[in-house]
């Protein structure tokens, strides 16, 4: 929009123009205050720490006072604008979602941001997005009191004028703080004690007495009327920060966040409205609250900040739960790491007949898809099966254990005492050794029981379950030499994307209740029995999660390939223990004179390299996300890393081995 200059604004002053054509002098004003030249004029009638637009404020002002014609002109303009305009959609509606779905709320600033916007409307909330900027808040705080009060005279309604829309928008978000207190999903979530004096139910009527006094000129009432308000409303935000509490314990939903939100920033807006309603000088808190407004723009405009901040406590509740399921996977005393050596070859061992069905499923010469999809259910079953034998797969472990880490972090951005680094420290030696126990325990016993059933099918069959052809693709396709790294860290990607899904899962599976209601319903009860409903109930809220990371990575690693493939860019998946497997069948199909040649040990480095890769990159990750939804600032990084080093120096077997008990 190209702006005018003050000659054109003044010749379009014109108090018998349409609702179209008089906002959109309102918007050329804004555009010739907030785009001046810096000549002329303007540094004329200032000095230079005085912002562009309130000198041009200035000089607008001192030629509507010189000029009658012109005064009358704009001060016909304001009272039409003022009376034809629904103010209190400004004050009530503007920053606020208009429905309680976060979806819909995203729904609507999307469109926000992509269609324009129209002058021709009696919505205040909608114009004011065309009449300011988010910068503007800057230049509006920097008006000095004089220049304040004379545009105010010029281009603000009457007083009494103003306070009625004001009490009109404390009346629309009174009723909507009322709507949401009763609304199920937050009042059965609420503190009964905090509604025991039910305060979101006293909300309208305590409104209704406000309303009276101030229009009726008593003072001294009004003042009460509002003092009991503002109690109301603390009393609504004590109930609304209650279900906090509940969402720790009993999952969280982002609808239920954004509604809580909502009903406290309608909370504090009240609030700012009741300032300037009730003093006898309103301009300074008008400027206050316009700049808020103003401010909010941004905000109100923003899809990734509201996603960001309504999806933090999700983000937390999901790394906490996978912090429960990950203390299971940190080795500290050496009986645990036997343990999970132990639990680790199991795993192993399961691994191994799920490398041969992988080769089978890709004999049978399926479409893509279908091969991919029958690839991911051979993965995902054998994930289970490990799960339920209570073995382990070696490289689900750092997407688990890196919330559990972050848990020894102080929260909030609070500075971390020398106790917490060294616990920080041990986890951190914990989790390495059990790293390490769980690849060495799954790749230990996958590769030789894979390369034994060759040989047992070369001697039994003549020839081995995976032929010669197999086996050079195996080696072309493992080798470092090759694409390995980028499939490795693409692996530990989906690796962590699987934690995400268990923790996500559970909570859902929390918050709706499910455990309850398998325990209790009474069709389940009649079909089951009790007890064994009991038993499940607890089975399904012990494993929901265990259930949803294995079989939610099975299918990531055997369709993603096949759908990016279809899509453009084409990324396999490499994971250490399927590639040892691999490796095993390719030495059992080509016998022992492939150990001399380079491409074998190329494809050892591989599959170590792949190692590292799936847990770093998934550990990374994981743990990203896990400081972030504690709101972790790692402001003590050298401490932490010089107490690294001190272990590494003086304890370096403990990264492998764990030390005596």
């Amino acid at each position: 929009m190209s702006a005018w200059d003050l000659t054109a604004l003044v010749n379009a002053a014109n108090a018998k123009a349409g609702q179209a054509d008089r906002h959109l002098w309102l918007v050329r004003l804004m555009e010739w205050l907030r785009h001046a030249p810096r000549s002329g004029v303007d540094n004329a009638v200032g000095d230079a720490r005085t912002p562009l637009p309130v000198l041009r404020l200035r000089h607008l002002l001192n030629q509507i006072d010189k000029n009658d014609s012109l005064r009358a002109e704009v001060r016909g303009m304001m009272r039409a604008f003022w009376r034809e305009i629904d103010a209190a959609s400004l004050y009530a509606d503007f920053g606020f979602g208009s429905r309680v779905s976060l979806a819909s709320e995203l729904l609507t600033r999307v469109q926000t941001r992509l269609l324009p916007g129209t002058p021709e409307t009696r919505d205040l909330a909608a114009l004011f997005r065309l009449l300011f900027e988010p910068g503007d808040a800057d230049w509006i705080e920097a008006i000095d009191a004089d220049t304040l009060q004379r545009a105010a005279t010029i281009l603000m309604p009457d007083a009494q004028e103003w306070r009625t829309a004001l009490l009109d928008a404390i009346a629309i978000l009174v009723s909507a703080v009322h709507a949401a207190g009763h609304a199920p999903a937050l009042r059965q979530r609420m503190d009964a004690e905090t509604l025991r004096d039910a305060p979101f139910r006293q909300l309208p009527v305590s409104a209704g007495e406000l309303r009276s006094a101030v229009l009726e000129d008593r003072h001294a009432e009004a003042l009460r009327a509002a003092a009991y308000l503002r109690a109301l409303l603390d009393a609504c935000r004590r109930a609304a920060d209650s279900v906090a509490a509940h969402l720790e314990q009993f999952g969280v939903s982002v609808d239920i966040v954004f509604g809580l939100d909502q009903l406290r920033g309608r909370a504090q807006r009240i609030e700012q409205l009741l300032e300037c309603v009730l003093v006898p000088d309103s301009a300074p808190h008008g400027r206050r609250l316009l700049v808020e407004l103003v401010r909010e723009i941004t905000e109100a405009r923003g899809v990734g900040s509201m996603l960001a901040r309504h999806h933090a406590l999700l983000a937390r509740q999901v790394a906490e739960r996978s912090a429960e399921t990950g203390e299971h996977y940190i080795t500290r005393t050496r009986d645990e790491y036997r343990d999970m050596l132990r639990r680790a070859a199991g795993g192993g061992a399961v691994l191994a007949g799920t490398t041969f069905v992988k080769f089978a499923v890709a004999a049978i010469g399926l479409s893509a898809f279908w091969t991919g999809f029958w690839s991911g259910a051979n993965y995902a079953a054998s994930f289970v099966i490990v799960m339920l034998l209570h073995w382990t797969v070696a490289t689900k472990q750092p997407a688990m254990t890196a919330p559990a880490l972050a848990a020894s972090l102080p929260t909030a951005g609070g500075t971390a005492s020398d106790e917490q680094i060294e616990t920080f420290v041990d986890r951190v030696t914990q989790l390495i050794r059990s790293q390490a126990a769980g690849i060495v325990g799954n790749v230990a016993l996958c590769a030789p029981l894979v390369l034994a059933a060759q040989w047992l099918a070369r001697a039994l069959f003549g020839a081995p379950l995976v032929g010669a052809e197999d086996a050079a693709y195996v080696l072309h396709s493992l080798t470092l030499l090759g694409p390995t790294v980028l499939f490795a860290a693409f692996t530990g990607v989906l690796l962590f994307a699987s934690s995400l899904i268990a923790g996500w899962a559970e909570n859902w599976f929390v918050l709706h209740r499910l455990d309850s209601a398998i325990a209790w319903n009474p069709r389940i009860v009649a079909t089951l029995g009790a007890m064994r409903a009991r038993r499940w109930s607890n089975w399904a809220r012990a494993n929901v999660s265990g259930l949803a990371a294995n079989v939610s990575l099975g299918m990531m690693l055997g369709l993603a390939p096949a759908l990016l493939d279809f899509l453009g860019p084409p990324l396999e998946v490499r994971h250490v223990t399927l590639s040892s497997g691999q490796l095993g069948a390719a030495l059992g199909a080509l016998g022992w004179p492939l150990l001399a040649e380079p491409v074998f040990w190329w494809c050892v480095a591989g599959i170590a390299a792949t190692g590292l890769l799936n847990v770093t990159v998934s550990f990374g990750l994981a743990f990203k996300v896990a400081l972030t939804s504690r709101g972790v600032r790692l402001k003590d990084r050298s401490r932490i890393a010089a107490a690294l080093r001190r272990r590494l120096i003086t304890q370096p077997l403990s990264f492998v081995w764990p030390p005596r008990d």
